[in-house]
């Protein structure tokens, strides 16, 4: 069961990596300018800050699992 949900949460986040993520007012800003590379920095720039809160929710809720499924081991033997 664990391994499932552990494909899933793969999928979503390779399927979840290719995608543009601008706001309206950059994508108008940076659509009127000629520079193809700094538009690609820009959209780059704002993926990754929105994956790092996901990155420290994870990390997190990792952590946290490992702690107490330790302490259900130790209550069990």
């Amino acid at each position: 069961m664990k391994k499932k949900y552990a494909i899933v949460l793969i999928i979503v986040f390779l399927y979840a990596l290719p995608l543009d993520a601008q706001c309206a007012m950059c994508r108008a800003v940076l659509e009127s300018e000629s520079n193809v590379a700094q538009a690609k920095g820009v959209n780059n720039g704002i993926v990754y800050l929105m994956a790092i809160p996901y990155v420290l929710v994870a990390l997190t809720g990792f952590y946290l699992y490992k702690v107490y499924s330790k302490k259900n081991a130790v209550k069990k033997s």
